[in-house]
């Protein structure tokens, strides 16, 4: 029996001492910390006076969450076509651009960095403030440089990438503008502090003793229901939608103690080498997203190609192994319309863990499962491009 969490886990016993500097968005000019990401981007535009009849840009291939974010300061979101390269459609976005929207938000995706080279210049000329969003993204650099630090603000999510129940940060890079907004001081709450510290020590526990792990998860479960049923609600975090109340949560200070003891260089070291091994085991045989794994890039998860994704999804959790639904569906209206490339990553892709807790041993079991997957479930239907990643199966 063997079960591999989608997320890191936490140690069971306290981290020791600070293995080396922190790195960005620690090291900024300013910056601070929120509960969640989205809560940062929601007052990062309302510090920046962005509202009601403003324009903010942002990528078509999103999670919903961060529009949901955007639309509630009163700003309208326009939706710019992102490739099935994951890159922006550079001739589009200049256009729009050229109509001087307030903002521009541009979403790194599994840690691989935007073409931010070519975007910062046409936004300087149109006066655009750019948003890097590093939620899937801490720890990545590209040619040396953080992502995050390149455009004006950057808002990051500390508990995709390291073992910590809650956390976000917000960084500005440009020294003439007025600092960032103090910290929120409001308390998540012991409820989901604990909830969330014992559901990520359970998964510790879980992925080296699954039996045992298991019956821990299943108590957990029923005690959280119980708690529910008695009126003691905990705030989410990994959870679908925007809440204007939670805007003023802070991170826990357990968060920000477990973050700044990380092994950061030893945990981009590990999810490289994961992602690496994986896709020398796999490629030629299944298809994936086969991203160019350049040198900085800190990868959140490995993106495999499959006809049906709850399918997929169910078939590798029989075997032990959680996986990632990631964004199978945007934030809805009108200006909500995607190109075709967006609708196929949003039905094809399926996240694999390949985080600082997989071994070797494990990168090999889940490139196992999945060629047993491709063997039992058809392939998709190859997108209609010529400049795709897409490794095909051969």
């Amino acid at each position: 029996m063997i079960y591999l969490p989608a997320w890191p886990t936490l140690p069971l016993r306290w981290p020791g001492k600070k293995t080396g500097a922190a790195p960005f968005p620690w090291t900024a000019s300013d910056s601070g910390y929120g509960f969640i990401a989205r809560n940062l981007i929601y007052r990062l535009l309302t510090f920046l006076e962005i509202g009601p009849g403003d324009v903010v840009l942002a990528p078509e291939y999103h999670h919903g969450n961060e529009i949901r974010a955007i639309r509630a300061t009163g700003a309208t979101v326009r939706f710019y076509p992102v490739g099935f390269d994951l890159q922006p459609d550079l001739a589009v976005l200049s256009e729009m651009l050229s109509a001087r929207p307030r903002a521009l938000l541009s979403i790194h995706y599994f840690g691989w960095p935007q073409p931010l080279a070519p975007i910062l210049p046409l936004c300087r000329r149109h006066d655009v403030t750019i948003i890097e969003d590093c939620a899937l993204a801490l720890l990545s650099e590209a040619e040396g440089v953080p992502l995050g630090s390149i455009g004006d603000y950057a808002v990051f999510c500390l508990y995709k990438t390291l073992p910590v129940p809650d956390g976000a940060m917000w960084a500005t890079n440009d020294r003439t503008r007025r600092p960032l907004p103090p910290e929120a001081s409001r308390s998540c709450g012991v409820r989901t502090l604990a909830g969330r510290t014992l559901e990520l020590a359970t998964e510790r526990i879980r992925s080296r003793a699954p039996r045992a792990g298991a019956w821990l998860a299943a108590l957990k479960r029923r005690t959280g229901s119980a708690l529910r049923a008695s009126g003691v609600h905990a705030v989410p975090v990994g959870d679908i939608g925007f809440d204007r109340a939670h805007v003023d949560l802070g991170a826990s200070r357990l968060s920000r103690a477990i973050a700044l003891r990380s092994d950061f260089d030893g945990i981009r070291r590990r999810r490289r080498r994961n992602f690496a091994h994986l896709a020398g085991r796999l490629r030629h045989r299944v298809s994936f997203l086969d991203l160019d794994l350049l040198p900085g890039v800190c990868p959140l998860f490995f993106p495999l190609i499959v006809p049906d994704k709850r399918a997929a999804g169910g078939f590798l959790r029989e075997r032990g192994i959680e996986t990632v639904e990631l964004w199978n569906s945007g934030a809805d209206g009108d200006e909500a319309v995607e190109s075709p490339a967006c609708s196929f990553l949003r039905r094809h892709v399926l996240e694999l863990p390949i985080h600082q807790d997989i071994t070797d041993d494990q990168v090999d079991y889940i490139a196992k499962q999945v060629l047993a997957m491709q063997a039992a479930m058809p392939r998709p239907a190859s997108p209609a491009a010529t400049r795709l990643p897409v490794r095909e199966a051969s």
